[in-house]
């Protein structure tokens, strides 16, 4: 039949020849393919990999992973359930003394550790499970996917944080305001926020350990020690002649005077009278902290996964 293409080879006197497929050819007998010409678009979108996505990702890991809320919410339990109780057996009198955040700052004592133990998933949870190769290969820009975690973690940890601190000073602010209750100003709640403030960096700086680390359980008692074990190695040293000068510097530079002192809780029987002010406690945290993070991006982005 006429008038069809032919590709294959066609006889002609005897002799066989190859025609040239259809589309075209170049003058220089190169064959253009009508495709090439063209030139492939996908059909499905394909935009620039950027931070937004990365933090999208992050996002979606986090609250789809059960511990999130369990923690969170043991967060939540108890800094609200320990400052309402407080709150319920006091009067207006015992603020004349004290400002109206002190029943958030016991709960918060202790919620901390929530803060430390989810930053320390944050990062530890996709290498327990191996999910951190897939993270990987989807995102081989590690920095971008560390930066997404530090700042996921770092707004719902304050965030949460914050929320919690400023139920129970706004219970114990309606509850006790009235008469014998003492003079309260906006101070009250700035050191609320940096004490929330502290507590996230806290946390960031488990998430750190949790880099370095790649191990939940070593990056957890790790944060715990720094939590606890200052006050309790500079009380032993503050016993003996040659180790009070170091003893003296644990006991003031350490994460439960910090947050104490944040929240207004310094005390005038001479055991928290040297303690330092608020902008050395937060400059010796971010210090800590910055170090921390340094380091991990330093190691995450030259190590095998």
């Amino acid at each position: 039949m006429t008038g069809l293409p032919t590709t294959g080879p066609v006889k002609s006197g005897g002799s066989t020849t190859s025609a040239p497929a259809s589309g075209g050819s170049t003058p220089g007998g190169t064959t253009t393919n009508a495709a090439e010409k063209a030139g492939y678009s996908s059909p499905l979108p394909s935009p620039r990999p950027h931070l937004g996505h990365a933090l999208a990702s992050e996002w979606t890991k986090m609250t789809s992973v059960r511990s999130t809320m369990w923690t969170l919410s043991l967060l939540v339990a108890t800094v609200v359930g320990i400052g309402l109780l407080l709150i319920a057996n006091t009067n207006n009198e015992d603020y004349d003394r004290i400002p109206f955040t002190t029943p958030a700052i016991f709960g918060l004592l202790i919620g901390q550790l929530s803060v430390m133990v989810l930053g320390v998933l944050t990062m530890t949870s996709e290498h327990g499970t191996g999910l951190i190769r897939t993270t990987f290969t989807a995102a081989p820009e590690r920095h971008r996917v560390l930066t997404a975690k530090y700042i996921v973690f770092s707004l719902t940890a304050f965030l949460v944080t914050a929320a919690s601190v400023f139920v129970v000073t706004l219970a114990a602010t309606i509850v006790h305001s009235g008469a014998g209750a003492g003079r309260h100003g906006s101070s009250e709640w700035t050191g609320a926020l940096l004490g929330s403030l502290y507590v996230t960096l806290l946390g960031v700086l488990a998430l750190a350990l949790g880099a370095l680390l790649r191990h939940a359980a070593g990056a957890i008692a790790t944060m715990i020690g720094v939590v606890t074990l200052p006050p309790v190695i500079g009380a032993v040293l503050n016993i003996w002649e040659a180790g009070k000068s170091a003893g003296e510097t644990l006991l003031q530079y350490n994460a439960p005077v910090a947050l104490m002192q944040l929240f207004g809780l310094t005390s005038n029987d001479g055991g928290l009278n040297a303690v330092p002010g608020d902008t050395a406690q937060m400059t010796l945290v971010l210090l800590v902290t910055g170090t921390a993070v340094a380091a991990s991006y330093v190691v995450v982005g030259r190590r095998d996964i």
